[in-house]
């Protein structure tokens, strides 16, 4: 008979005690502890999938094969990308977000485009009706993708064995229950040991899984961290939903960079992918006001160019605020200070509001140019000249350091109609500009780009 006991599971990272402890041994979070019932199997217990396998034997490292197996195509440029150049067979897949972000829109458009591949898709929380309804919205096409409404694992692992799918989906992680365990679906015991058992399941059979993931109000995973360390990828899709873009981005990759990107603009009949995002980033009516600096930014292999505005106002309130949307607000407030200390502009009680715009969360240093730029030009209330891009690093000392691939920077600028490019003066070696039709104006302390751009 199995054994009923009590343990205390932290929230936060999964890890588990016999009693509740106030502060996490291993996150060091406090109160994160719930109490969970569970239910203690015997060790000859078979394995959930009904799987039969072989016990693996240890295997010399030059008797391992390792011939480069060929990646699904899911039929999205976009996808394809971040996930490294398509989904690997026996790989899992955890795509997270926010409610109503699109997550099982994009999972369906993506089967929808696979009519050579048998799909499962198992949902846990639509019917099979609103499936339909939402696979005719987005597409016209038939496939042969079977449906299943269906939350208990042990029954998923019937269904798998009696199709014997190419692919399967998973939606959601949370609504999965295994009838080992006694606690709620979408606890995190609950979520722990169904992962867990996918896992095994995808690798032995070499079955690729996408599952679907919650986000919780802290904005990480839903369930305990252990959950994104038992996939391969994780996958999250993020933007505001009062914004019509959508970004795809890779958190953990073991078959792929982590940098990429991906870039979805949300429409009445799905996601459409964005294959040139500069052209729908830029305004194309910024002539003539300040506030407003182009930067060539670079996320993951593909450049692209995004508009940086700046709002600067005396603080009417006695401590001045600082505030930055899609951008670090600790850097900002560093390139503020090196502003105040190396070129002397006096911002110490003023109000800044930064923004870049589209809703995008822009990690790349080089933007920093562009951010002072935009700042001091609402401060003195100029406008930069409209067909000026930029890109370089600050430095503490206020110099502009160099970056990297300026080329395809530069290339983006041109290919869009810039005339100026400000750049870093180290990164001028090396650059062929005989075959340039932009003006490269090379800077090598922020006092020389502020001459160029305002005279």
């Amino acid at each position: 008979m199995a054994k009923e006991k009590t343990v205390y599971v932290c929230s936060n990272c999964g890890q588990d005690s016999p009693k509740w402890v106030g502060k996490c041994p291993s996150c060091g979070e406090w109160n994160t502890y719930v109490e969970e019932i569970v239910r203690k199997e015997p060790t000859n217990r078979r394995p959930v999938s009904g799987i039969e396998t072989q016990k693996p034997k240890p295997l010399a490292l030059s008797d391992i094969e390792a011939d480069d197996e060929p990646r699904i195509n899911m039929h999205d440029d976009e996808l394809n990308r971040v996930l490294g150049g398509g989904l690997v067979p026996g790989s899992l897949v955890l795509i997270g977000g926010e409610p109503g972000i699109g997550k099982s829109t994009l999972v369906m458009q993506t089967v929808l485009h696979m009519p050579e591949k048998k799909i499962l898709y198992v949902s846990g929380e639509e019917s099979a009706r609103q499936l339909k309804l939402r696979a005719d919205r987005l597409s016209d096409t038939s496939s042969d993708c079977l449906i299943v409404c269906e939350t208990s694992l042990e029954q998923i692992y019937v269904h798998i064995k009696n199709t014997n799918p190419d692919l399967v989906i998973i939606d959601s992680i949370q609504t999965i229950s295994t009838e080992s365990i006694e606690s709620s679906p979408g606890s995190i015991a609950q979520v722990r040991e169904c992962s867990a058992s996918i896992l095994r399941f995808a690798k032995e059979t070499h079955t690729p899984v996408l599952l679907i993931g919650h986000i919780n109000k802290e904005g990480s995973i839903a369930g305990p961290k252990v959950l994104e360390h038992i996939v391969d990828t994780v996958l999250q899709f993020e933007g505001d939903q009062h914004y019509m873009y959508r970004i795809l981005r890779s958190i953990k990759n073991r078959f792929g960079s982590t940098a990429e990107l991906g870039i979805y603009e949300m429409r009445q009949d799905g996601l459409r992918q964005v294959n040139n995002p500069s052209e729908l980033l830029l305004s194309q009516d910024h002539e003539g006001m300040s506030g407003v600096a182009i930067a060539s930014a670079i996320e993951g292999i593909r450049p692209f160019l995004i508009e940086t505005q700046a709002l600067v106002s005396s603080a009417v309130y006695g401590n001045p605020q600082r505030s930055a949307t899609g951008f670090d607000l600790r850097r900002m407030n560093m390139l503020l200070a090196v502003l105040e200390k190396r070129v002397g502009f006096k911002l110490a009680q003023k109000d800044v509001f930064l923004n870049i715009a589209g809703g995008l969360k822009v990690n790349d240093p080089a933007i920093d140019l562009p951010v002072i730029s935009a700042i001091l030009s609402s401060n003195m209330d100029a406008a930069i000249e409209p067909e000026v891009c930029m890109a370089g690093e600050i430095g503490l000392s206020g110099e502009i350091r160099p970056v990297n691939r300026i080329e395809q920077r530069i290339g983006e600028a041109e290919k869009l109609g810039f005339k100026r490019f400000l750049l870093p003066k180290y990164n001028l070696q090396g650059i062929d500009t005989t075959k340039l039709k932009i003006e490269l104006v090379p800077v090598r302390k922020v006092e020389e780009a502020f001459r160029a751009l305002f005279g």
